[in-house]
This record gives structure tokens, C-alpha cells and sequence, in this order.
């Protein structure tokens, strides 16, 4: 017989310590604890929490950012590492399951950075690993195109989960890719900000962008949404204003980002977040999930799939591939680390 979980969410509508890594992961680390503290089994953390998103790439000319580029490589966090170690032990540690977005590093490239996200089991272990796919607008002087190894829904004692990042939830494939997984669950990370234009000059409320692509996704998908944006506190703007007028102008008359929870219907479960920094709570019945899908079930009765059909390729993209390195000659268990994104044995 199917069980429908119910838990407590907290979404962590909060600002990182700009490009700081180890103070970042240490403020996330004492945010999940007191998530749990007050009776949350899911915790969920906003687009590249660690360390920064990088909003400078809106606010200057490229030439004038090679400096902030330099920052952010320099903070990125491989997976598996150390960073995410610790949070893992955090979450192992209060049985919680915790998502994160990270700006994550390679090990083929000094200068490739992936906006990742992380979902962690209440055991510690990996349950989801997805790299955004592509990239919006301005992103693309910092981040990499990612890959379809990460467009899953998880199976997890609160129910199936999925995750996008930001843009991604206007992409109706990379939507629908979730939905005929039997997510119950959808967790969409976005920025504390995202200037697209002057404000003087033209008017775009990234908080209404949320607003109504959180709202369909959850009637279309009959889930729960739980979004998280981060927060852009007096630091950050300092900092990524310093000696700028005209860029501390844009972001303080740009929207900030918006948090949220709403229900499989696209009502309200958790009232919103946006101009101040907390952290967002709700709670969540998956049993709501069943009846909306007698309406429209998109990966059941109310779809045509002999006349549509959508084909996903989730191999992670390599650099390169070695054929025949050390042909013929046994390699001892113990010196043998499988990594189970790419499908390579590391020595």
C-alpha cells in the first residue's frame, strides 16, 4: 500500500558570505541545524549558496571583471570534496535531507565552473547531482553548459523529489522531464537579484517570474514547489557596488528574489519572503498530490504519448575519453575509485 509522507520544509531565504566558501559552508551548516532543531526534515538552499552568484557579470562590461572571475574559480567546490563532506556529516548528523546550489569546479579545468546542485540524504550520501543546463543571458561569462546526468527524480523517505535551477523552470521539457518521474516534491532555486535591465529603463520582476512559473509548474505537476531564492544583505550590495554608483542604483531599485511554498493546487502553504533575510517553513501532506491528479495527469491519462514524445540523454559530458591506458595490467581493488557520474575508474 502507497504512503503519502508528511513533513516540515525550511526554505533558507538567506545571503551567503560573498565568495567566502569555508564561512559560507559554516553558515549553512548552522542553518541546517537549526532547521532541524525546529522539527524540519528538508532543508532547501538557494542557486550557488556557495559561494556567489555572480550578478557582477550584469552590473559591468566584461573587461572590467576579469578580477571577480578570478574570485569565484577560486571558490568553487569539487564534488565529491571536502566542503561537501561537511555538509553531508551535518546532514547525516540531524537526519535531514538537504538541498544546495553550488558553483562547482573541475578537475579538468582551472577556469570551468559548473551552477550545480546538490541534494543530500539524511544519511549523508548523494542522492542527486544536476549541473544547470544552460546558462541565462549574462551567466554565461562564468558557468558552463551542464548535462542531463541530474534531471531525476529522487525516491527518498519524504516522498520522490526533483529539483531545477532557475531558468530551467521556464524550460517546459526540463519541467515535464520531472513530471513523468512522479515527482511529488520540486525544489527551484533562484538569485537574490537578477537585474535583466536598467531599472530607470525598463521594468523585470524576477519575484513575478517566480511567482507565475512556480505557480504552474505545481498545478501542471500537481506538486509541492518549494522555492528558494537567496538574499542579497548590506555586504553584498557594498561590495558589489563598491565604488559604482550607478550598479548600488540598479540593484537597490531591482526586485529582489522571492521564496515560497505552495501547494499542488498553487495555493499558498507558506506565506512568501523577499525583502528580509529568514528562514521560510512549511508543511507538506505528499496525500495532496493524489486528488488534483484525477484533473490533469500529465504523466498518466491526460497526455497522448503515441503522438508526443520526449527523449532525455543523461550522460554527463567529458572532455575526453582514454582508451587502452594501462591495457592488460590487473589493478589491486583498493587502488581503484569509482566515479559514479562519469562512469571512470580514477586511480
Amino acid at each position: 500500500m502507497r504512503k503519502y509522507p508528511k513533513f516540515k520544509a525550511a526554505i533558507m531565504h538567506v545571503a551567503p558570505v560573498l565568495l567566502d566558501t569555508a564561512r559560507t559552508v559554516e553558515k549553512a551548516c548552522s542553518l541546517i541545524e537549526e532547521a532541524s532543531a525546529n522539527g524540519a526534515e528538508l532543508v532547501v538552499f538557494s542557486e550557488t549558496y556557495i559561494s556567489a552568484f555572480p550578478i557582477w557579470s550584469a552590473l559591468n562590461a566584461p573587461i572590467y571583471n576579469h578580477g571577480w572571475f578570478r574570485r569565484l574559480a577560486a571558490s568553487a567546490v569539487m564534488v565529491p570534496g571536502p566542503e561537501i563532506e561537511k555538509i553531508s556529516a551535518t546532514a547525516r548528523r540531524t537526519g535531514t535531507i538537504v538541498s544546495i546550489g553550488i558553483n562547482e569546479g573541475s578537475q579538468a579545468s582551472v577556469g570551468c565552473i559548473w551552477n550545480s546542485n546538490i541534494l543530500i540524504g539524511a544519511d549523508g550520501g548523494i542522492l542527486n547531482h544536476h549541473r544547470k543546463l544552460v546558462p541565462t543571458f549574462w551567466e554565461k561569462m562564468c558557468w558552463s553548459n551542464g548535462d542531463g546526468a541530474g534531471l531525476r527524480v529522487v525516491e527518498t523517505n519524504l516522498g520522490k523529489i526533483g529539483m531545477l535551477i532557475c531558468g530551467e523552470n521556464f524550460n517546459p521539457l526540463a519541467r515535464f522531464s520531472m513530471i513523468a518521474q512522479g515527482e511529488q516534491v520540486h525544489l527551484s532555486s533562484y538569485p537574490p537579484v537578477w537585474p535583466a535591465y536598467d531599472p530607470k529603463e525598463a521594468s523585470y520582476d524576477v519575484a513575478e517570474g517566480i511567482r507565475v512559473r512556480a505557480n504552474a509548474h505545481s498545478l501542471e505537476a500537481k506538486v509541492f514547489n518549494l522555492v528558494a531564492a537567496s538574499f542579497m544583505d548590506d555586504k553584498m550590495l557594498d561590495e558589489l557596488s563598491a565604488g559604482n554608483a550607478d550598479a548600488r542604483r540598479i540593484l537597490a531599485d531591482s526586485p529582489r528574489g522571492v521564496s515560497m511554498i505552495l501547494s499542488p493546487t498553487g495555493s499558498v502553504v507558506a506565506e512568501p519572503v523577499q525583502n528580509e533575510e529568514r528562514i521560510l517553513y512549511g508543511e507538506i501532506d505528499t496525500a495532496a498530490c493524489v486528488e488534483p491528479k484525477q484533473l490533469h495527469d500529465l504523466s498518466g491519462y491526460y497526455n497522448r504519448f503515441d503522438i508526443f514524445k520526449l527523449t532525455i540523454d543523461r550522460s554527463a559530458n567529458q572532455p575526453v575519453i582514454f582508451e587502452g591506458d594501462d591495457e592488460g595490467r590487473e589493478l589491486p581493488v583498493d587502488n581503484q575509485k569509482m566515479d559514479e557520474r562519469h562512469n571512470v575508474v580514477r586511480l
